[in-house]
């Protein structure tokens, strides 16, 4: 059965890596200029060199973002680096300027897929883009399913010879309360142009309109998910399904991917039953969000998608602590991002089935002394017994609530 792509973010090359092992068919990542993810590691050319080796040999594409809205003088050098691209052997850029596609066009073959930030929401501009030469079309967010399979159904009616449409729309992540990230609030409150990279996401923020006045206004947006439209994706054929967040963490890029990756899966079997539905949003509660909702994807976003952090915060059910950096018969090695002591119960999230628990009961430095207690961002190691033999390198930990409640706008399970 046809399957839609598996989109996921790459900010640096070890997320790439991440999102790959923990289930995408394609990532999407900048390169240190153009695009808009200013603070993000981004790639030098080495990176994504070694970032297109690793995605290729396990058949994986990457995708570059060419989509900050660039001045004359940005153009210097954009076509030597469009040829850089093109040797690097990436699979498509992401473009929403019209003189930015031309000049890719004169200086290289490179696919070019429309970004969101063009705000393509009708089938009028979806079939002039098309005209203008681009692969496919990545949605602006205020586009339901239906209507993004209305837009490619009639495409493909009216041109019958021609190659599908291809439509991009994302899956789940965070979401920009203008109209398809055309911002400026950033500009106004710190001089940083959001259209050219350097949003700082100024709408979080709790506003008081006066001085007097002690109404909190919030701006900021509940994050997607769509796990609960898998099926409406594959029936209205969206070929590429992206999760947005190129500054997020491993643990949500290996989460997210792991999630999707098992639903689309399951529904392209016929096994995607409530129960594992309601298996894999408990997976997606674990991660640092803000409360869920389903966005545009069935009917318009209203008032209800406003986050209000007065009555939550930016949190998942479980904390993440590391990644697993090396492994031999006798020890796993951990990177950690949180503290970890001997007596704590941990879960490794394997890149397919369940998390291995495990409570630790001995570390060891990493020069073999053994110790009680490993400060965040150290290295630390255990001994690797036969139930972690399935744990390798690039595999997450995350620790174990003594309890978890788990609540949603769906029938959900208490888990651990």
């Amino acid at each position: 059965m046809w399957k839609p792509e598996l989109l996921a973010p790459a900010k640096n090359l070890e997320r790439l890596q991440v999102a790959i092992t923990y289930g995408a068919d394609a990532v999407y990542l900048g390169g240190q200029n153009y695009g808009l993810r200013a603070r993000a590691d981004n790639f030098s050319p080495e990176d994504l060199q070694r970032g297109v080796t690793f995605a290729h040999e396990r058949g994986a594409k990457v995708y570059v973002t060419l989509n900050a809205f660039l001045h004359d003088e940005d153009f210097s050098e954009f076509g030597d680096y469009c040829q850089l691209l093109e040797q690097l052997n990436v699979d498509a850029v992401i473009v929403s300027d019209l003189g930015v596609m031309r000049v890719i066009n004169n200086c290289s073959n490179l696919k070019i897929h429309l970004s969101t930030q063009a705000s393509c929401l009708n089938g009028y501009a979806a079939r002039l883009w098309a005209r203008f030469g681009v692969d496919r079309l990545i949605l602006g967010r205020e586009v339901s399913i239906t209507e993004a399979g209305q837009m490619r159904a009639k495409f493909s009616a009216e041109n019958p010879q021609a190659a599908p449409l291809e439509i991009e729309m994302f899956i789940h992540g965070a979401m920009c309360m203008a109209y398809s990230g055309h911002c400026t609030i950033s500009n106004y409150t710190a001089g940083r142009d959001s259209n050219r990279g350097g949003c700082i996401q100024s709408c979080r923020l709790p506003y008081q309109l006066s001085s007097e006045d002690s109404t909190i206004t919030f701006m900021s947006s509940k994050d997607l998910w769509g796990i609960y439209q898998v099926g409406d994706f594959f029936k209205h054929h969206i070929c590429s399904l992206k999760i947005e967040g190129r500054m997020k963490s491993s643990f949500y890029v290996a989460m997210t991917c792991k999630a999707y990756r098992r639903a689309i899966d399951a529904y392209s079997q016929g096994e995607l039953t409530p129960e594992l539905l309601q298996e894999i949003a408990a997976d997606l509660q674990s991660i640092p969000h803000r409360d869920y909702f389903s966005g545009s994807l069935e009917t318009a976003a209203g008032e209800g998608s406003v986050f209000e952090q007065a009555a939550g915060n930016n949190t998942g059910t479980h904390d993440y602590l590391g990644m697993v950096l090396d492994t031999t018969e006798e020890a796993i090695a951990i990177k950690l991002v949180e503290p970890l002591s001997v007596g704590d119960k941990v879960e490794f999230i394997l890149p397919h089935g369940q998390p291995i628990n495990y409570q630790v009961n001995s570390l060891f430095s990493v020069v073999g002394e053994e110790i009680n207690f490993m400060r965040k961002d150290g290295i630390v190691c255990i001994t690797k017994v036969p139930e972690l033999a399935q744990v390798h390198q690039l595999h997450l930990l995350r620790l174990s609530p003594s309890k978890v409640e788990i609540t949603a706008p769906y029938s959900m399970v208490t888990g651990s």
